[in-house]
């Protein structure tokens, strides 16, 4: 299965305040938006080496799941706003679980309720929107926002880390969901096992967008 996303437990609370910055138009901010969904799951942080585990990246002793760590990276060299796709029932923490209840959402096509809501989209020209693949597609709740959101006018830049299956169909399912965004070629895709050292590639990658 594709469900690669992992994040300390212990710190999900702190990491989600830190990374929700000025989505809410309580400030002025950028025309540039990071959208990201993040998925936690436990994990022994005993052992594993300072920059990377299986999916997991360690940074000054806090673990970022996947998506959080690149999103991090592009608001670092775009000054974006930030946006955390949460969920108002948590998942499982634990990998079979959760491996177990993606799929069941995907078989029932579930909308899983949101926990916020992003509600000055008309503020931003260009949402940069992040996702682990699972089991070759969105988690559902990439559906729930794309659904209750309108980007109608913007261009929608995808960026997800994966197992082996890269977009899978997401773009077109994003494309899909909203017909009257413009949907960037020019995605980042990486391998979940490349992650850790992937700040450079990143930062090359924003930078080539213009």
């Amino acid at each position: 299965a594709e469900v690669q996303e992992t994040v300390s437990a212990e710190s999900q609370t702190m990491e989600a305040a830190a990374d929700q910055t000025k989505a809410d138009g309580s400030e002025e901010g950028s025309n540039i938006l990071i959208a990201y969904f993040s998925m936690p799951e436990n994990i022994e942080l005993d052992g594993i080496d300072a920059n990377s585990g299986a999916s997991v990246v360690v940074r000054d002793g806090e673990a970022l799941g996947n998506v959080q760590y690149i999103a991090r990276i592009i608001q670092e060299n775009t000054g974006a706003d930030v946006f955390r796709i949460e969920t108002v029932q948590q998942y499982p923490r634990d990998h079979d679980p959760l491996v177990d209840q993606a799929a069941a959402e995907q078989d029932e096509e579930a909308r899983p309720e949101l926990a916020s809501h992003l509600e000055n989209a008309d503020e931003y020209d260009i949402v940069f929107l992040g996702y682990p693949n699972w089991w070759g597609d969105m988690p559902m709740p990439l559906y729930t926002f794309l659904e209750e959101t309108d980007l109608s006018g913007k261009t929608i830049i995808p960026f997800c880390p994966h197992g082996g299956s890269g977009f899978s169909r997401t773009e077109a399912a994003i494309a899909e969901l909203q017909p009257e965004a413009q949907i960037s070629e020019d995605g980042f895709a990486i391998s979940r096992n490349d992650v850790a050292d992937c700040e450079e590639e990143v930062v090359n990658w924003v930078n080539g967008l213009g």
